[in-house]
């Protein structure tokens, strides 16, 4: 799968056609906003049945990013579940899975919206994570500088062609805000005001897919 390369606070970085980021001179492998659990959760709310395989298929997706690139490090930049108790709610075998994926290697659970507080499972569990010159959170700062975050599941279309929209990277040189990597989520168009107030004139906004494609930030 081919990626976008970039530089944010003179490091350089891939936004991996997959959604995820690789940062090579640190073997540190980010992606945001799981939303493991979701269809558990919905269901236990009284919403929609949807089909339960969707902690598998974004299982599967983050087992073939670790298995292509080897990290030393892995950060998940928060809402890894849909809320605490789909942590809770992961059978034995998914527990497995996530033990054999972490097995050798650090992992990070950065603290989201929806998962506040450690969910009980290996790894080191933080509010926000420093790692100079880059910092990892969930929520965008609008101060901050060389910042990785998600929390908008930012999505972006080329216009022109008319094609879907598909969840995107944004970059400026600020910061990085990450599409969701989760198999069910939604996401928020780059032409809102929100993620327009966060980024900067000459962003960038960088399509998921086989392909890795950056574009001018859709306004």
């Amino acid at each position: 799968m081919q990626g976008y390369a970039f530089t944010l606070s003179g490091e350089a970085l891939i936004a991996r056609g997959s959604g995820a980021l690789y940062w090579p001179a640190q073997r540190t492998l980010c992606v945001s906003d799981l939303h493991l659990g979701k269809s558990e959760r919905i269901a236990r709310r009284g919403g929609s049945a949807l089909p339960p395989y969707e902690t598998q298929d974004t299982l599967q997706r983050l087992e073939e990013e670790i298995d292509a690139l080897a990290p030393d490090q892995v950060i998940c930049l928060g809402d890894s579940f849909d809320d605490a108790a789909a942590a809770g709610a992961l059978d034995g075998p998914t527990l497995i899975w996530l033990q054999r994926l972490q097995a050798g290697r650090e992992w990070i659970w950065i603290e989201g919206n929806h998962d506040p507080g450690p969910v009980g499972l290996g790894g080191t569990h933080l509010a926000d994570m420093s790692k100079p010159p880059l910092s990892f959170r969930h929520i965008a700062q609008t101060t901050a500088t060389g910042e990785i975050s998600g929390h908008y599941h930012p999505k972006a279309a080329i216009k022109r062609t008319g094609g879907r929209a598909r969840p995107s990277f944004l970059i400026d040189s600020a910061r990085v805000i990450m599409p969701a990597f989760g198999t069910y989520t939604g996401g928020l168009h780059s032409h809102g005001s929100v993620l327009g107030s966060l980024m900067g004139r000459s962003a960038i906004a960088v399509l998921t897919g086989p392909v890795a494609r950056a574009i001018p930030m859709p306004r």
